[in-house]
């Protein structure tokens, strides 16, 4: 989440009226995430997001990522809904922008997951899989290994980030491209599952947030992302090997991993590793100075590659 487009207040309350929403209390912008635009939304009878697309996020794909939300919900795991107005509509225009009012959901992003609560994250990602089986929409993965190449000289300078991140970078280009495991089995997957999209009460999940990443994808790297986002300490360093095993034996639980992608994991983590080292790098080098929006350190991503590479 992030602040790109500044709303006013008189928009949103304008917005607010095509809902049966209540009347406008307060609303904050939320400067987490590098993504869209967001805004913490209080009535006299709810809380909402109000998220507004901007950036990667194409128009189009709204569709497919509401169905997918709804499709979750509707089953018992916790994805929040884009509200729909009096005639039905969940995707409305604000400041030029494609916008939806979304379901708040309760809970709290950690930033030191303990074991249990990764536990816990990887149980819901299992079940989140196993509800998707029958879900028949599709979308293409543009962050996924067709799209690296391209990503990496979009992002041009590697190297104004680090010294000789530029070659580092093809060369695990090279190895994925000999190593990727294309034939494991696909589905729609999250593909963005970081704690900052988990929202824990206690050791429980109350939501998982963020779905605008879910793709179709080879279905364990979901798993793989999740573990070098978990595992690790936010700048990339200190692997917890507990946090990281707890993980995936909660996703065992719900789910399971088969034999043969178990034995590509290795590759699917450090796929997951490069795709997060491109797309930080693209935002450190193109954020705008006066967006309301955190940037993220390409080289957390790098440090984390190091380790599946070593490992």
């Amino acid at each position: 989440m992030a602040v790109y487009t500044h709303v006013a207040a008189e928009e949103i309350a304008a917005l607010l009226s095509l809902y049966d929403a209540g009347a406008l209390v307060s609303a904050k912008g939320i400067a987490e995430g590098v993504e869209n635009s967001n805004y913490l939304i209080d009535t006299d009878r709810a809380r909402f997001i109000l998220t507004l697309y901007e950036k990667r996020v194409d128009a189009a794909d709204l569709p497919f990522f509401l169905a997918l939300t709804d499709h979750l919900a509707d089953r018992g795991v916790p994805a929040p809904r884009a509200v729909r107005d009096r005639d039905g509509t969940q995707i409305q225009e604000v400041c030029g922008r494609p916008a939806c009012l979304i379901e708040f959901l309760p809970g709290i992003s950690v930033s030191r997951p303990t074991p249990a609560q990764a536990h816990a994250a990887g149980t819901t990602l299992g079940r989140m899989h196993a509800t998707l089986a029958d879900f028949e929409l599709e979308r293409p993965n543009a962050l996924g290994p067709a799209g690296w190449h391209a990503l990496a000289a979009k992002c041009g300078e590697l190297d104004a980030i680090a010294p000789g991140l530029a070659a580092r970078v093809e060369e695990e280009l090279a190895w994925l491209d000999a190593h990727w495991p294309f034939d494991l089995p696909r589905a729609v997957i999250h593909a963005d599952l970081f704690p900052d999209n988990v929202l824990m009460r206690g050791d429980a999940v109350g939501g998982i947030i963020d779905f605008y990443f879910a793709c179709s994808e080879v279905r364990a790297w979901d798993v793989a992302v999740a573990h070098a986002a978990w595992a690790f300490a936010a700048d990339g360093t200190r692997f917890q090997a507990g946090v990281g095993d707890a993980l995936v034996a909660g996703y065992d639980a719900a789910h399971g991993l088969s034999a043969d992608e178990r034995a590509a994991f290795s590759a699917l983590a450090r796929g997951a590793c490069l795709r997060f080292l491109l797309t930080r790098a693209w935002d450190w080098l193109n954020t705008p100075a006066d967006a309301l929006v955190t940037r993220k350190d390409p080289l957390a991503f790098l440090r984390r590659l190091d380790h599946y590479v070593a490992a």
